[in-house]
């Protein structure tokens, strides 16, 4: 099994920029998101269990999740928040654990995209590092409204939703920094990559 990385960070943070500048290096990166959207599409694994816990009101006519609905709903019941992940997690876990075994061997070492690296129990042992993107809280709010249209007020609700910066920081064995402009996060990344390529020739 190759040496995998954990990437996180909160929202707007830069997540994926960070991971597509370390494909350019021809990573093998593996995003837990993507496969979440995979899993509740039509026909997604995770849709029936989604109906029969939540009901057909929270799939749309095309037979996809209402996400927006959804979001709703577990921001305001940490029950529902909890009924979902007990859903989601354990398919994103095995479909991440699939996808790990049939990359292409020929990547130096795997990152793995987690959002919730730190906030759910099984997600640090499938990796053996862990990197954190990091920003200000102006930053990942002004970014996630463009990106999203959500406002301001939402997306703070889904900052209040997530582990605190500091301790995010805290857990991580690295961190990028994401406020200044992409060649500054180039630089960062292809330092970090050069670690990485020593440590998972290291632990072969």
């Amino acid at each position: 099994m190759n040496y995998r990385i954990g990437l996180t960070g909160g929202i707007g943070s830069g997540k994926s920029t960070v991971a597509a500048l370390f494909a350019e290096f021809g990573v093998t990166v593996i995003d837990t998101d993507a496969i979440s959207h995979q899993l509740t599409q039509p026909g997604g694994a995770a849709i029936e269990a989604i109906r029969n816990t939540f009901g057909g009101n929270y799939i749309e006519p095309g037979g996809a999740l209402d996400r927006s609905r959804m979001r709703h709903l577990v921001f305001s019941d940490m029950a529902a928040k909890q009924r979902l992940e007990s859903i989601l997690h354990p398919l994103i876990r095995a479909q991440t654990l699939a996808q790990a075994d049939a990359a292409d061997d020929a990547s130096p070492y795997f990152l793995l995209v987690i959002p919730l690296l730190f906030e759910t129990a099984d997600y640090p042992k499938l990796v053996q590092r862990t990197l954190v993107v990091d920003c200000t809280e102006a930053t990942q709010i002004s970014r996630t409204m463009q990106r999203s249209g959500l406002t301001e007020e939402e997306v703070r609700a889904i900052i209040m939703q997530q582990i605190p910066r500091a301790e995010r920081s805290r857990c991580a064995d690295d961190i990028i920094h994401n406020d200044a402009g992409i060649d500054t996060l180039r630089m960062q990344v292809a330092h970090l990559h050069q670690r990485y390529v020593t440590l998972s020739s290291g632990s072969h």
